[in-house]
């Protein structure tokens, strides 16, 4: 298998993962619904996704059209930071377990989540986003690619930062555990 073919299947499988990820955020938008969750951000919603979902083509295209060669220790460490953001995404998620959303919801009334990585982090799940933005293109040398969703998600996380953390503010204040 050609390190071009196995980076398409890497892309496809992160691909799932997202569907994955639609999967449980749509389950829990309508727990949170059903309790009285309100969305905020509804409108830069549509961009996120848009760019979620060029990002993975972008990369794609890239490695295609450039078909770099790709030193080994490029490709496999930022594999190795490739998994591990998949697995620090899925500490988020289930740190958050129902509150975790691709979209902003808050049930009013409920405390914020201080377990996981949220113990230490505000936004643990952005930094795995920012940090596989650079890995998972880099697998393949797609620096091109890298470089544009950084600079644009940055811009988005301006955004989306804004909007989460004024939502959070109005959850209660939550209580040292006795």
């Amino acid at each position: 298998m050609t390190s071009l073919l196995a980076f398409t299947i890497l892309v496809g499988l992160v691909g799932l993962e997202r569907v994955a990820e639609m999967i449980v955020s749509r389950r829990n938008a309508e727990w949170s619904f059903a309790r009285g969750g309100v969305e905020s951000g509804q409108r830069h919603f549509p961009v996120m996704v848009a760019l979620h979902t060029a990002f993975l083509v972008g990369m794609l295209v890239e490695a295609w059209w450039r078909r770099p060669d790709v030193p080994a220790a490029l490709a496999w460490s930022m594999l190795a930071v490739v998994i591990a953001c998949q697995a620090g995404r899925w500490w988020c998620i289930h740190a958050l377990g129902r509150h975790w959303n691709t979209r902003v919801i808050i049930v009013p009334g409920t405390p914020p989540v201080r377990r996981g990585p949220y113990r230490v982090l505000s936004h643990p799940n952005y930094v795995v986003v920012v940090v596989e933005g650079v890995a998972l293109p880099m697998v393949h040398d797609a620096w091109i690619t890298a470089v544009v969703f950084t600079v644009l998600n940055a811009a988005l996380l301006t955004v989306r930062l804004r909007v989460e953390s004024a939502a959070l503010r109005t959850l209660p204040v939550a209580q040292p555990a006795s």
